[in-house]
């Protein structure tokens, strides 16, 4: 039988709208881990992606001049794109307020910087039933629509409301908060009600996943819930939901054909050339609070203290890249990266000899894979995140097996990746310095040990595994479901679907 057709449903396309040099409008590729690890996965199925272009609606001969740009960049991708046109209030609004200011840090564990204003939340759901609408234009009813992240939360309650008929997943690319944090937000009950009209309701690791469980049973009337081989299955209210954990990943084989070019090959030789005889050290984010940018710094300055031997051999490369630069949040954040690196070049920088490389702006998939194979570590550090995905390009691309991975334990990607990486708390800068210390006096043969171990866990786990684990548990399992009157509670004690991790001490 044909699968059915994929329809990825997201708050932006994977393209944006850019004019060059000499005011030519063009359609470019995205960036992001979303389309990272969604884009190879539409284009070896086929379908269609349904999203924001990141611009706002303009007049009616803009409206079609992007339409023949997304055309183009459909016959590039090999997959249909459809544009939701948004105004500039529903950017404010919905973005900036509701998804950035409430959902964002709230799920991030960082309630403090939540702005709950109502206005909010009402624009929130009208952007969300614009997607409903798109959906329903641009899908039939044998197509599987996966709506993806903490954006839209309410898009299949607004569809089921408009009388189509789809089969629909959504899966969450940031954590998913426990109940004590979650019962802050005003719309709790809505949001859980709304989530459980999806049919496949996917996580990125099992304490997510239990989280989300625990919200359900504290908040939902008459659940009930049972095993049913890697997910659980929730009744409430004769609604039959099927919820898991889906560890995401990347492209390996694309990753590791990157790195092995003749152009990153280039291109990683002068990046070297730029700091001879020196160690260096990568870190690549999105500007963004959690990422633990401003901790991340004073540790590399900390191991520049405690261990002196180092200075004038290391260089850290710390590569930030523009996002959300109208909120003030982000841009305060960026002011304080930019005071930290320079009051530490200051402090340190001798002839010959600056610790801190400072790059604000996106790098080419050529330049960033050539810091890949350029640096001897990568030093990945967030505060809190859904999975990380940086953490596996830079693990793909050592196709020499020669760098170390220092990687956040409250990184999603921590549990799978535990047994080759040296894990960290973000928060202990002595204990960041001291991973750092080892990550560069590490001989080779436990180096190339560590990274081979690495290389090896996210080629079997790549992309492809996790597109294929989530579509079969929601389209293969899907209408074969008891009636709601015959599950019975059951405890979903079951073992976790990734390796289990010890933290760092």
């Amino acid at each position: 039988m044909q699968p059915p057709r994929l329809a990825v449903v997201s708050n932006r396309l994977p393209a944006i709208i850019k004019k060059d040099e000499n005011g030519k409008t063009t359609i470019q590729p995205a960036s992001g881990g979303l389309v990272t690890a969604l884009t190879p996965v539409l284009r070896d199925r086929g379908g269609v992606w349904i999203g924001w272009l990141g611009t706002p609606s303009g007049e009616p001969k803009e409206n079609a001049r992007f339409d023949d740009l997304l055309a183009q960049g459909a016959r590039e991708r090999g997959f249909e794109l459809k544009a939701v046109s948004l105004s500039p209030e529903d950017i404010e609004k919905y973005y900036f307020g509701f998804a950035n200011e409430i959902l964002w840090p709230l799920f991030h564990a960082l309630p403090s910087r939540c702005h709950f204003e109502p206005s909010y939340w009402r624009a929130y759901e009208a952007v969300n039933r614009k997607f409903a609408a798109a959906i329903a234009q641009h899908t039939r009813e044998t197509d599987y629509v996966w709506v993806q992240d903490y954006h839209l939360l309410l898009a299949a309650r607004e569809l089921k409301k408009s009388g189509a008929r789809r089969q629909t997943g959504f899966f969450l690319h940031i954590p998913f908060p426990p109940l004590d944090l979650f019962l802050q937000v005003p719309w709790r009950f809505a949001l859980l009600d709304a989530l459980l009209e999806y049919d496949l309701i996917g996580f990125q690791t099992p304490r997510d996943r239990d989280n989300f469980l625990q919200c359900v049973n504290a908040l939902v009337d008459r659940v009930q819930m049972r095993r049913d081989g890697q997910v659980l299955t929730i009744t409430a209210e004769g609604r039959c939901v099927r919820v898991g954990a889906f560890p995401i990943s990347i492209d390996f084989e694309g990753f590791e054909r990157l790195g092995g070019s003749k152009a990153v090959a280039e291109r990683a030789r002068l990046v070297r050339e730029s700091q001879p005889n020196k160690k260096m050290i990568l870190g690549v984010d999105r500007l963004d609070y959690t990422k633990g940018i401003p901790a991340r710094l004073l540790a590399f300055a900390n191991t520049l203290t405690r261990y002196p031997e180092l200075r004038r051999k290391v260089t850290l490369v710390q590569v930030v890249v523009p996002s959300r630069r109208q909120v003030q949040d982000y841009e305060t954040l960026k002011d304080e990266v930019e005071r930290l690196v320079g009051e530490i070049n200051g402090r340190f920088t001798e002839v010959g000899w600056t610790p801190i490389e400072y790059i604000f702006r996106s790098l080419s998939h050529d330049e960033l894979a050539a810091y890949y194979r350029s640096c001897q570590v990568a030093l990945i550090t967030p505060l809190k995140d859904g999975m990380n995905l940086v953490a596996k390009e830079y693990c793909a691309s050592s196709i020499d097996e020669g760098g170390v991975l220092i990687l956040s334990e409250f990184a999603g990607a921590a549990a799978q990746l535990a047994h080759g990486a040296l894990l960290v708390n973000p928060h202990d800068i002595d204990g960041v310095a001291e991973a750092i210390h080892q990550a560069l006096t590490m001989d080779s043969a436990e180096t190339k040990a560590r990274m081979r171990r690495l290389r090896d866990s996210i080629r079997t786990d790549d992309v492809f595994r996790w597109a294929k684990s989530y579509l079969e548990a929601g389209i293969l399992k899907a209408g074969a479901l008891e009636p709601a009157a015959a599950f019975k509670n059951e405890e979903f004690e079951e073992a976790p679907l990734l390796e289990p991790f010890v933290p760092a001490n």
